[in-house]
């Protein structure tokens, strides 16, 4: 019997946006204090006083493991390149800016050399302004061209609301340059009869990656007089491309640069980043271009005080009667309650749609007991709504009638706040870098602020919040993309054969695969080669081949039944375990139920109620080895990585009591199975080492199972992703490997890069799975150590001791296991991680993944 933990990608409803990051508008770039927002008076109290507020009572004190005081920084100024516009800086000083930070003037004098450059500087330290003085002086120089419109630029961002807020805060800062500059969005929300309006005439465009894929590349010819003069390209939060949306995302960008050479320009690409490890690395595999780096942060920054919060046990019961902590949810709901009471501007960032919901309702409910108005200041924000409610409900936000919000990562990417004085982050986003992000939010003014880590019930928060050292003495880590990955990589080279015919000099921009992936595509009948090169041959779209988000498949439209009034969507990965019948599913505080699921037309019908429980999806999984790349000795056993096929299917739900999480009862589903080719790490135990660590038949499964969930949740440490991007299955006696085997697999097609960093550090990773099993209070296994919360086995068996045992055994020898590849030392060597080259002789390769899926329609099913 095989034992799973599953990624997101196949049955969770949980978004995986990776991505997690902070949007730094120009306001926010200030060298002066901003106005307060309306609705927000008198002076604000210390951090350390809000905190104090909070943990006041003996059982709330108490949950406070650890508390981190950082001081103010003074920052240092510089004078802006010579070659910026007077008018640009009169612009700019009108702003309320007298002087430049060093960062922002030495961002600015590699743009206007020509050189790309990427600015890897904290929360709120301008690095919108670093780009857009260049820019803007660019924009104007080119206004005095006899069409008007002799340069362009082209702004990149994760999500609509943040093209958005950076089209109002460019607005304001350029009023002053009349309409010279002409800033407009283009993406999914535009009207119609305004597109034409931005292709001819818009010198500021915009817009997302999937609107450059899906809209603006397929149509390159309406695009011509803008791509002609396109002198920048602005990718900003360029950290949350990432996993298979960052090497999506690095294909698209491959795409650019083909067509704009075919027009004549060759854009400059300004990439503004979070702190982050090796930012030039990351941003070179990301354009296919040497980026040069500017990360010593210049600007001031206000007290932080940070808290590590863990929620205390209950007398509830889970699964196999663990002890069970009260939930992140529950917990943040009453901080975020308390907040408002304050009058302490918060928001608090949750890992879920349905947790930001409930955390809304709650906090709205107990605030009406004393005060109904107050009640009306808080809400929640996800992905999810439609287009004209999270506009007003950014505008409420920003304005400060909203006094305490709920929002998932969907507002994190959105809309920059000024004036906030706290931030609630329910349970670990999954990466230091995302952390960090998320507790700058608050503070932006430059004065203190307050950050609290909840820790949810789960091995890498109990882990996190009783070693601070973990958070605040470790660096953040490295981006993780693979641009070479096959499933990514074959659906691009259609779209830029039906862009333009793809010739053979084409084919080293789009990397070292993509020769071998053309006779697959040819054989697919989806491209045909011409003495001029290679054609696309079907009638419909090549862009829509993927999805460059990576959820596969169409969006299955979450219906009211009785009106017919959609009420939003959700990805169709996520759809088995999200909208099943029988699942809970919450909009707007509004609670429904899903009365049925039609795969086929993609609809999920669903009405109204108010059940006493939430629904979690349980499923069943198993794994094939296809291919070992690479194996070492891990004492008597292997350590390995490679390709697999991981076959997946939901099969039950459980209902849960709100707030407690006890389990009621369990319901049977009949859902398709489904497959995904991915990338793996795993390793091996023989009978030796079985006996030596004293692991009997009747507890191998339970122990394995137990080493398999903990590792899960510990990875995040070491790669940047959360749990809910991988998956694992352990099993007994594995027929590919005939021994006792745990896998840890990618849950994208064609694996992230997330395996394999696991197996380049699977010693720490091991060894800080295995310290978390055995540090944790309980005496059985619980939700904090080796329980987990998608188990599709329902947590059993487990067997705590018996994953401590097993792991100080397989950890006794000392493996020599590959380096983590580094930054490129040599020119060559940058030369080739920039274009996606083989590395040299002796360096690590990057995988690129067994195969080109024979059809590429889209990723595989997951």
């Amino acid at each position: 019997m095989a034992f799973n933990h599953l990624p997101a990608a196949m049955h969770d409803a949980l978004e995986a946006l990776s991505v997690m990051a902070v949007t730094h508008s120009v306001p926010m770039a200030k060298n002066q204090r901003p106005s307060r927002p309306a609705g927000d008076t008198g002076s604000r109290p210390s951090p350390g006083v809000v905190l104090d507020r909070l943990a006041a009572g003996e059982s709330r004190s108490s949950r406070i493991t650890h508390t981190e005081h950082m001081p103010a920084r003074e920052g240092r100024h510089a004078v802006w390149p010579h070659r910026i516009r007077p008018e640009v800086i009169a612009a700019i000083t009108e702003a309320g800016i007298e002087h430049p930070w060093a960062h922002q003037a030495e961002a600015a004098e590699h743009a206007l050399d020509g050189e790309s450059v990427v600015i890897a500087t904290g929360t709120a330290s301008g690095k919108s302004l670093a780009y857009l003085a260049p820019v803007l002086t660019t924009l104007l120089d080119g206004s005095e061209a006899p069409n008007g419109r002799g340069a362009t630029a082209l702004y990149l961002s994760p999500t609509k609301a943040l093209a958005a807020d950076q089209r109002r805060a460019v607005r304001e800062l350029a009023a002053p340059l009349g309409n010279r500059i002409r800033p407009a969005v283009y993406d999914g929300d535009t009207p119609v009869e305004e597109r034409e309006w931005v292709r001819q005439y818009a010198n500021y465009v915009l817009t997302n990656p999937d609107m450059l894929h899906r809209g603006i590349l397929p149509s390159h010819p309406r695009w011509a007089s803008f791509l002609r003069a396109l002198r920048y390209v602005v990718i900003d939060e360029c950290h949350t491309y990432r996993g298979v949306f960052g090497s999506h995302v690095a294909q698209v960008l491959r795409r650019l640069r083909r067509i704009c050479a075919r027009y004549g320009s060759e854009p400059v690409f300004l990439l503004a980043s979070a702190t982050s490890a090796e930012p030039a690395r990351a941003a070179a595999r990301l354009t296919g271009l040497p980026v040069t780096e500017v990360s010593d942060d210049a600007s001031p920054r206000g007290e932080l005080v940070f808290a590590l919060w863990e929620p205390p046990l209950t007398e509830l019961h889970g699964e196999r009667g663990a002890p069970v902590r009260r939930t992140a949810t529950a917990e943040t709901a009453d901080l975020l309650t308390d907040l408002t009471r304050q009058g302490v501007r918060s928001v608090a960032f949750v890992r879920s749609r349905r947790g930001a919901e409930l955390i809304s309702v709650i906090a709205q409910e107990r605030l009406a007991e004393t005060d109904r108005a107050l009640a009306r200041r808080v809400a929640a924000y996800r992905g999810g709504y439609l287009p004209e409610e999270r506009r007003a409900l950014e505008q409420a936000l920003h304005s400060g009638e909203l006094l305490g919000l709920a929002a998932t990562t969907a507002l994190e990417l959105g809309v920059d706040v000024s004036g906030l004085d706290a931030v609630l982050i329910a349970g670990y986003p999954g990466t230091r870098a995302s952390l960090w992000q998320q507790a700058g939010r608050a503070g932006r003014s430059g004065e203190g602020a307050l950050a609290v880590l909840i820790a949810r019930d789960d091995p890498l928060d109990t882990f996190l919040v009783h070693h601070p050292e973990a958070i605040f003495e470790q660096p953040v880590e490295s981006t993780v993309l693979d641009p070479d990955n096959p499933y990514v990589l074959a659906p691009h080279l259609c779209a830029a054969a039906a862009e333009l015919p793809l010739t053979e000099p084409d084919l080293a921009l789009f990397g070292p695969a993509a020769p071998g992936l053309l006779p697959q595509l040819e054989g697919a009948g989806l491209l045909r080669r011409r003495s001029t090169g290679w054609y696309w041959t079907r009638r419909e779209r090549a862009a829509d081949l993927t999805d460059i988000r990576g959820g596969g498949g169409s969006p299955v439209r979450i219906v009211e039944s009785g009106t017919g009034r959609l009420l939003g969507t959700v990805d169709e990965a996520a759809s088995h375990s999200a909208v099943h019948e029988g699942a809970v599913h919450l909009h707007q505080g509004r609670t429904y139920l899903v009365r049925e699921l039609d795969l086929k037309d993609s609809v999920a019908l669903v009405e109204e109620a108010v059940p006493p429980y939430s629904t979690t999806a349980r499923d069943t999984t198993s794994i094939a080895v296809l291919d070992t790349e690479t194996e070492i000795p891990w004492g008597a056993g292997r350590l390995c990585f490679g390709s697999v096929e991981v076959t997946n299917q939901v099969v039950s739900f459980l209902r849960r009591r709100l707030i407690t999480g006890e389990v009621l009862g369990e319901t049977k589903l009949d859902l398709p199975p489904r497959t995904l080719r991915t990338r793996a790490v795993w390793w091996t135990v023989t009978e030796d080492q079985l006996d030596a660590a004293r692991i009997t038949p009747e507890i191998l499964g339970g122990a394995l199972h137990a080493a398999e969930h903990a590792s899960i949740g510990m990875l995040p440490l070491f790669a940047t992703c959360d749990r809910w991007d991988i998956g694992g299955v352990s099993v007994p006696l594995h027929p590919d490997t005939l021994l006792p085997t745990v896998f840890v697999y990618d849950g994208h097609p064609g694996g992230a890069g997330f395996a394999e960093r696991a197996f380049h550090t699977a010693r720490a990773w091991l060894t800080a799975t295995r310290e978390a099993i055995a540090s944790c209070e309980c005496d059985a296994g619980c939700p904090s150590c080796i329980q987990s919360p998608k188990c599709g086995n329902g947590n059993d068996p487990l067997h705590k001791r018996g994953a401590v045992r097993l792991l100080t055994e397989l950890l006794r020898p000392t493996p020599q296991t590959p380096q983590t590849p580094q930054t490129p030392e040599t020119p060559e060597a940058a030369r080739r991680e920039a274009s996606g080259a083989p590395p040299a002789p002796g360096a690590p390769a990057t995988p690129t993944g067994p195969e080109a899926p024979a059809a590429p329609t889209g990723p595989p099913s997951t």
